[in-house]
């Protein structure tokens, strides 16, 4: 909004009306967002370039999300607004006789023009094409002719000067039939700084659109009397006030959506129902949002307004989204279909209700059934509409009962302890059916498990006697197989399926690899063999390509933290001793990867050379076949046992060996300065890098996963500033690989201070980001036995959160494990910690007494009881403002307005008006 106050009239006269609608005094602002294009006639025909009012779309200068967009799709469908070749212009100024123009149009008196030759006022001049309309304006009192005829020392004639804000506010107060009020006010001050430059017959109607909500004023206790009003400005003040209008427009219709796709939508009006084609420049809305919607959006049943000719619409706007229907659920007796009746069995008898041709007839997965194939004691629904006095049946669906069908939909999920599988039927609803071991799923050919079903696929399913018999998977979003690896390679993945058959899958780009134990594995951490590779878990995407290759199980020998016992370089005979002590002999060849201490590879014969006895390895192999030889560098696993007195610490590798080490130089932990053994625990993941002579150890570093929150970002330095409880620091970015929660690639440029991110460390190195969504919103649910919490965010949207893995209410730094300790109607935001529990912080509530705002430094001002009260805050940018369900701006807010606020950060995040 370009309006802004930090200072708003505590104006009260007696005996005003307070008639518009808490929704037109926050939109009716001048100089504020809203707008739209005022008609320019050409030189010679009052036609002439003009674009016509039904395809808004062609309006290119006005782009999807435009402010005013909303209003110039339905001022346009009204003929109200009428375009110049193709454009708009939303932030031209509006012309005195553009303004009258667009008014009449607004009363629907712009039908009254007269043919003959009429005189205006002396000292009126308007361009030929304005002379009737100004003439009709006249008349009806929208203009007075003293005061518009009283000379002045302007030079531009009286119709093409610029409408000021003050002129403006008397037509729109004429033009609401508030003349009355305006008189009454005329001689009280405005209130405003600028009271001295307002005209002095203007005062009263600007008194009197302060008091109808028009207008709060400007930043600095100003109203601007003179600053000039743009066309998107006056389009949407004109759109909004309508509700305060009693014209009736032509080629407007309510009613009801009886049936609606994305190339039609069909509305009953009353009488009859019509059907309006929907096209790319139809505008869609609803009455509570200035965001477009689809037209899909738009439940069945529910109210709309259209404005549309010719079977087209133009416009449509969702005015209450509740279905005008009622559902009666019983049990079904018997059907006649020749005569088109039901009947439903209750304790008192056998109630009668009449259908006809138009009845649809649904199984629950909402495909359409026979209704002769409905069995006694089926349990239905009857929905019927409540929109007319016949109240007739719209459909009737079977909610259970026996079931044979053939269907297609989407798996939603599956249950193989259960062995049900639920799926979303075309129409959007959902049907669950059991499956049982003569139940067969396959996937192109292929036959699957039923563990090899993903939630999400694509599939046919066929029912009999309400068991699945069988689900082709059509289009899968992911499907998992197993097998063992024999082979990998660039752009392919060879394995063994559980049957003994050789399978081969492309690779998709990048594939995630998982392995337990190892914190950043890469293909060369694979075992690939043709006798005894790794067990894998292969996920395939609808390509079959392999997208996540996950390690069940290593099949090889690993011997960490072995010893040489002697190398013989002709045999390529290797013998060792594990950790406990036992001996073994493997093979080196060509084909075995080698590692010496500083990470390089180098050929057989100098690496041989290094093999010394007593030399520590990391061995992996097969049989007697070695697979890869590694001379230790590290040390990777978890803590068993810690002792900082006695300096050692025992480690469990991923192979399930321990390790006694003894200590070590340093210690590095990220957070903490100077660590040391005393600040590692058992349980901790360590990585800890010994000397190049392989008896002591040079540092010991904590692997972990922590969670922080950013204070700064600067993303193009690839900079981040953070916290973690007191500790505070700077993050290097940069090379750092950044994902959300899904896996999926993110971008630094979508964080902001405040956010919180997870960040993976190995000490003080960062090796990975993962961004953290967060939901705020008012708690509407808690089912703490089904464990689950459900908020409202502020658009509105529901969504309900499973915390039965864990939940910390945080209540300003006091951390609560139980939903009880959270109630109904607080506001909260909800996201999840590193290690997956979910955290629900609750958000500080005031109740505060409005005293300003200052639009230049975002800051809203409170009366404050004490002398040391803070009482400025800072509003976020999404700040919601509102009273009840009325979407609010900040302008709209008056002195001593009583206010429940809420903080994030000491930032306003909400306010309610109470």
């Amino acid at each position: 909004m370009s309006i802004n106050s930090n200072h708003h009239l505590n104006r009260n006269h007696k005996g005003y009306k307070r008639t518009v609608s808490a929704l037109l005094a926050a939109s009716l602002a001048f100089g504020g967002a809203g707008a739209v294009y005022a008609d320019t006639a050409g030189s010679t025909s009052a036609t002439a370039g003009v674009t016509s009012a039904s395809v808004t779309g062609a309006f290119s200068d006005i782009t999807t999300g435009f402010w005013a967009e909303k209003h110039i799709y339905k001022l346009a469908a009204q003929g109200i607004i009428i375009g110049n070749n193709g454009l708009f212009r939303p932030g031209d100024s509006v012309t005195q006789q553009e303004a009258v123009l667009m008014a009449l149009r607004f009363m629907q008196l712009d039908g009254q023009i007269s043919s003959t030759a009429t005189a205006l006022p002396s000292g009126i001049e308007v361009s030929n094409y304005y002379k009737p309309y100004v003439v009709l304006a006249f008349q009806n009192n929208l203009l007075d002719k003293v005061t518009e005829s009283a000379s002045d020392n302007s030079k531009t004639a009286w119709g093409s000067r610029k409408a000021t804000r003050e002129w403006v506010a008397e037509l729109l107060v004429r033009a609401l039939g508030k003349t009355s009020d305006a008189q009454a006010a005329a001689s009280e001050p405005s209130g405003f700084a600028d009271d001295s430059k307002i005209s002095a017959d203007k005062r009263g109607y600007i008194n009197a659109a302060i008091d109808l909500g028009l207008t709060n004023g400007l930043s600095g206790n100003l109203f601007n009397p003179q600053g000039e009003v743009t066309r998107a400005q006056l389009a949407t003040f004109l759109s909004r006030a309508e509700t305060q209008s009693q014209a009736v427009y032509a080629n407007t219709t309510s009613g009801i959506v009886t049936a609606i796709g994305s190339g039609s939508i069909t509305v009953f009006g009353g009488v009859t129902n019509a059907v309006y084609s929907l096209g790319a420049s139809t505008g869609v809305f609803t009455s509570t949002s200035e965001t477009a919607i689809k037209a899909t959006d738009i439940p069945l049943y529910s109210k709309v307004t259209l404005i549309g000719k010719n079977g087209t619409a133009s416009y449509v706007e969702l005015t209450d989204a509740k279905p005008q229907v009622e559902n009666i659920q019983g049990t079904f007796a018997r059907l006649s279909a020749s005569g088109g009746k039901l009947w439903l069995k209750t304790a008192d008898g056998y109630p009668e209700y009449a259908f006809d041709s138009q009845t649809a007839f649904t199984d629950k997965g909402g495909s359409t059934i026979d209704p002769a194939t409905i069995t006694e004691d089926s349990t239905v629904t009857i929905m019927r509409e409540t929109y007319t006095s016949q109240r007739k049946i719209l459909k009737v669906q079977v909610t259970s009962g026996v079931v044979n069908k053939t269907a297609s939909g989407t798996l939603k999920s599956i249950d193989t302890s259960a062995k049900t599988v639920v799926f979303t039927g075309s129409t959007g609803s959902e049907e669950s059916y059991s499956y049982d071991d003569h139940s067969q799923f396959w996937y192109q050919n292929t036959k699957l498990a039923a563990s090899d079903l993903k939630s999400g696929s694509a599939v046919n399913y066929t029912i009999k006697n309400s068991v699945i018999q069988s689900i082709e998977v059509t289009g899968a979003v992911d499907r998992t197989v197993t097998g063992t690896l024999q082979e990998i390679g660039d752009s392919t993945i060879v394995y063994k399926t559980a049957d003994g058959k050789r399978a081969v899958k492309l690779l998709a780009d990048s594939p995630v690899i998982a392995i337990p134990g190892i914190l950043a594995p890469t293909a060369e951490d694979l075992v690939a063999d043709a006798v005894g590779g790794d067990k894998v878990e292969l996920t395939l995407n609808s390509s079959d390509q392999v997208t996540k290759i996950n390690v069940l199980n290593h099949q090889y020998d690993q011997y960490i933290s072995s010893s040489v016992v002697s190398y013989d370089s002709n045999t390529g005979m290797l013998t060792l001793t594990d950790i406990s002590g036992g001996a073994h002999v493997v093979k080196l060849s060509k084909d075995t990867d080698v590692v010496s201490f500083d990470g390089s590879k180098p050929s057989l014969t100098v690496f041989g050379g290094q093999l010394l006895q007593g030399k520590k390895l990391n061995v992996i192999a097969i049989g007697d076949r070695a697979l890869t030889v590694k001379i230790v560098s590290s040390y990777e696993g978890t803590i068993q046992d810690i002792s900082p007195t006695g300096r050692y610490f025992t480690l469990k590798t991923s192979s399930g060996q321990s390790l006694k080490l003894y200590d070590p130089a340093s210690v590095e932990v990220f957070g903490l300065k100077s660590p040391s053994l005393n600040n590692l625990a058992v349980g901790d993941s360590v990585t800890a890098l010994l000397t190049n002579g392989q008896v002591d150890i040079s540092v010991v570093k904590k692997i972990q996963k922590l969670q922080l929150q950013l204070t700064s970002v600067n993303a193009a330095a690839y900079k981040l500033g953070v916290k973690w409880g007191s500790y505070t620091d700077e993050l290097n970015a940069a090379g750092i690989s950044v994902t959300d929660e899904n896996g999926a690639s993110a971008n630094l440029t979508a964080l902001k201070a405040g956010d919180y991110i997870n960040a993976s460390f190995l000490g003080n190195k960062l090796l990975a980001l993962q961004t953290v969504s967060q939901k705020m919103g008012q708690v509407t649910g808690i089912d703490a036995a089904a464990g689950t919490l459900t908020i409202k965010d502020f658009a509105g949207a529901s969504q309900t959160f499973n915390v039965s893995g864990g939940v910390k209410i945080d209540r300003s730094g006091t951390v609560n494990t139980g939903l009880g300790s959270l109630s109904l109607s607080e506001r909260v935001e909800i996201r999840k910690d590193a290690d997956g529990t979910t955290i629900a912080s609750v958000l500080p509530a005031q109740s505060k007494s409005f005293s300003s705002y200052d639009s230049v430094n975002n800051l809203a001002s409170f009366k404050r009881s004490t002398v040391d009260e803070a009482y400025q805050f800072s509003l976020s940018p999404n700040v919601y403002i509102h009273q009840g369900d009325t979407t609010l701006s900040v302008q709209s807010l008056k002195e001593n307005d009583k206010l429940t606020v809420y903080f994030k950060n000491n930032v306003i995040v909400e306010i309610v008006k109470q």
